[in-house]
């Protein structure tokens, strides 16, 4: 598989990414055995998890499989921290929580470090200054080799990205952001991307194929053993299942037919290439599903299929992101 650089690092990693959200609940030991031995077989390093993922489980199952399946030292293996089960504080961001947070995922990832550690969203009630400050003391420490970010807006990701500019072989530059971003949901074109391309940070998009819509697997029916009939999960693939989305995912089809291959491989490779995306993230159920997704790696989009994808798909983005004078 292809390796790309994230942002303006060093750090090379798959084109591709493995997500672990289902590890440890909806996809067991086995399951996830396989899973990760396709991946790693395919070439494929980059492996992402968060320490909120199953309660903890999917990084003490990942860190069981290093041991046991998949050499430590062929992955990357990238996890989140600040998300906590609080209905009051959904995030903490503070330096106390993040370092014990980094601690406890290393013990359950059986390691001394991760290769990308991610603040996993904004905490408006911590100076944004402080949750830096844990980045810098993670990277100093050999807690973390990279750091960046996940759930920024633009602005926040600006001013967190140059905050840490600012005293360059002081504090740790952002690498990466990793936000949704597919086919029906391109709000990030709108200020986080843009933001990205100018400060040299990777995007590694999840939820790359729409939650599982751009499959197709939705079009006429829910299939029973999807995410959309799960009860935990039917309420995060509900939001992609209206007429706009049925649109788009219809184009996909056509596209798909039109290149005689699958909507799943479509909507990835329209993802991957965008400008300034590194790595799309992809979950999947079985082992089955992560080998169709990795065969992605040898379609490449014509320019006229691009063209009507994001003619299809584009957002509205008025002032203040377009030229004002045109409007």
């Amino acid at each position: 598989m292809e390796l790309r650089h994230l942002g303006r690092t060093g750090l090379r990693v798959s084109r591709i990414g493995l997500g672990t959200l289902t590890w440890g609940r909806d996809t067991d030991e086995n399951g996830a055995a396989e899973q990760l031995k396709t991946f790693w077989e395919a070439g494929g390093t980059l492996v992402d998890t968060a320490d909120v993922y199953a309660d903890g489980a999917a990084e003490y199952l990942l860190g069981q499989l290093m041991e046991d399946l998949v050499p430590r030292r062929d992955l990357v293996i990238a996890t989140k921290s600040g998300s906590v089960p609080d209905p009051d504080r959904r995030f903490d961001g503070s330096r106390g929580h993040l370092l014990s947070a980094l601690d406890a995922s290393l013990e359950r990832l059986g390691t001394d470090h991760v290769d990308l550690w991610q603040i996993h969203a904004f905490d408006p009630h911590t100076p944004v200054e402080e949750t830096l400050q844990a980045v810098d003391i993670a990277v100093t420490s050999g807690r973390a080799r990279y750091a960046g970010v996940s759930n920024f807006c633009g602005w926040q990701l600006a001013r967190a990205a140059t905050w840490q500019l600012a005293a360059p072989g002081v504090r740790t530059r952002l690498a990466g952001t990793q936000m949704e971003y597919s086919l029906l949901q391109r709000g990030i074109e709108r200020e986080v991307l843009p933001a990205a391309l100018d400060l040299g940070i990777g995007v590694l998009p999840s939820s790359p194929l729409g939650r599982g819509v751009l499959t197709g697997k939705y079009r006429h029916a829910t299939p029973a053993d999807s995410r959309g009939a799960s009860e935990h999960l039917a309420p995060f693939v509900a939001p992609y299942l209206d007429e706009t989305a049925r649109r788009v995912v219809d184009a996909v089809a056509t596209a798909a037919d039109g290149l005689a291959t699958t909507a799943l491989k479509v909507a990835l490779a329209w993802v991957r290439d965008r400008p300034g995306v590194v790595a799309p993230i992809v979950g999947a159920r079985t082992a089955q599903q992560l080998r169709a997704a990795l065969s992605v790696e040898s379609l490449t989009l014509p320019d006229e299929i691009c063209r009507a994808l994001d003619d299809v798909s584009a957002p509205v983005h008025r002032y203040p992101d377009q030229d004002w004078s045109t409007l």
